[in-house]
């Protein structure tokens, strides 16, 4: 058999479409023998929107889309939407396989980076979530942290437009904000376009999760 035969099956789980190219760049970068299934629930950025909060029902849902994942024979499962941290975290836990939240890797490695970490973010729903599990992240290590979020929604309306070059302009815009921190991560997938054109704006380190999830994946995995 060919490694490709023989390498673990992954299903990658979106919420929104421009999330899909950064993470498929990242596995054919880090881990490209192994098979890879996407499901796409487009609905859901605008449902939680309406909603306010993760309802139930939203929780159910992504419930049914890690069942689909067990069903079809994955492996391991990979969210890359961060505004659903509770509900991925719930399905996690009764799942028989690995379900990664799209951020817990690079948290992690934002908090090796220092104690002043900022966030850059797109989809401001997502924000109050992520801060508050990267918190509970520090405190679990016994680190003493602090983070600071600087959200662009009009960087997501251009990215959706399929207008990277002013997604990645409204971005590099905003890091001035941010420039005092030990480490800066990009919150979302779809952000990770914009990795080096940040990167070139900043002293600091730049983090994106789609690299460190694939590479965490590969880790529990591989």
């Amino acid at each position: 058999m060919s490694d490709k035969e023989t390498a673990p099956r992954v299903v990658l789980v979106h919420a929104v479409p421009v999330a899909m190219a950064p993470v498929e760049a990242a596995f054919k970068r880090l881990w490209p023998q192994v098979r890879r299934s996407n499901l796409l629930d487009d609905g859901l950025p605008a449902d939680l929107e309406r909603a306010g909060r993760l309802t139930p029902e939203l929780h159910e849902r992504i419930a049914r889309l890690v069942d689909h994942a067990v069903g079809i024979g994955a492996q391991g499962v990979l969210f890359t939407c961060s505004a659903f941290g509770d509900a991925i975290a719930a399905a996690a836990a009764r799942a028989p396989i690995p379900v990664l939240k799209p951020d817990q890797a690079m948290f992690d490695e934002a908090l090796q980076a220092g104690r002043r970490i900022g966030m850059l973010a797109t989809f401001a729903p997502a924000v109050p979530n992520m801060e508050r599990d990267f918190r509970a992240a520090a405190k679990l290590r016994g680190i003493d942290v602090d983070i600071e979020s600087v959200c662009v929604p009009e960087a997501m309306n251009a990215a959706r437009a399929g207008d990277t070059v002013r997604h990645n302009q409204l971005l590099v815009e905003a890091t001035s904000r941010l420039a005092h921190c030990d480490a800066v991560m990009l919150a979302q997938f779809s952000t990770s376009v914009a990795l080096d054109d940040v990167q070139s704006v900043l002293a600091c380190p730049v983090l994106s999760s789609p690299d460190a999830a694939v590479a965490l994946l590969k880790k529990q995995l591989g």
